[in-house]
């Protein structure tokens, strides 16, 4: 039987027929040659990996774009990323607002070295005025793997959908060996243990979806001060 062809499940292309869901993941558009597409998601990785080599030693944070969140919180992530940022970490984000903008801003002003990995939107995500080196990427998962891959240390304050599935990627690719067992700290116990009670008492007791030392690849604190401390204590040679 024959292909379909620009039916609802594929569309042609220059070097062939591509299931839709693949063209729309990389944005591709009728007529344009996808070997095109292929090798700007290379030079992506290639720039991204570039920017990232220069810092021997970093943290990443992660956490809200958005304003909504108590000011105490966004004070936390400052102070933090200082103390991170005088004791030589490169302090990346996703150079973004908010909490992003936290952290760039406590690094800054502790005179060290202030990261941002941005996204380019249709509505432009403007880059924090803290970020000292940045790169921008066109393709969220790109974007993803530099923010997943650049650091020693990753820490997680309050946010949305983002966040958390940044949470859930970093702590799967500890699970499953992808990557060496990393420091993985979650900031505010307020925010965060709703959801790891249901990690505990859904997912590992009633359902047996994890192990229980899986619930060991993540450490919760409440403050600044003693994330930096469990921070020190982690990564003590």
């Amino acid at each position: 039987m024959a292909m379909q062809k620009n039916g609802a499940n594929e569309i042609n292309g220059a070097n062939g027929i591509l299931p839709k869901r693949i063209k729309e993941a990389l944005n591709v558009r009728p007529h344009e040659v996808e070997s095109w597409r292929i090798f700007k998601i290379l030079s992506e990785f290639v720039q991204g990996f570039e920017l990232i080599r220069k810092y021997k030693k970093a943290v990443t944070f992660f956490g809200s774009a958005r304003s909504g969140f108590d000011t105490e919180i966004y004070k936390e992530a400052s102070k933090l990323a200082g103390k991170l940022a005088k004791d030589g970490y490169a302090v990346m984000t996703g150079g973004g607002p908010g909490i992003m903008e936290a952290a760039n801003k406590g690094a800054y002003e502790a005179g060290g070295d202030s990261v941002g990995i941005n996204i380019e939107l249709d509505k432009e995500q403007r880059t924090n005025k803290y970020v000292k080196d940045s790169e921008a990427f066109h393709y969220f998962f790109t974007r993803k793997v530099m923010l997943s891959f650049a650091s020693d240390v990753y820490v997680f304050f309050p946010g949305g959908f983002g966040t958390l599935d940044e949470f859930f990627e970093m702590i799967t690719l500890v699970q499953t060996k992808k990557i060496p067992p990393i420091p993985i700290i979650i900031v505010n116990r307020e925010y965060w243990t709703p959801l790891l009670k249901y990690i505990e008492e859904v997912v590992y007791k009633k359902n047996n979806a994890i192990s229980k030392e899986d619930m060991n690849i993540y450490h919760l604190v409440d403050t600044a001060d003693e994330a930096y401390a469990l921070i020190k204590k982690l990564t003590a040679k």
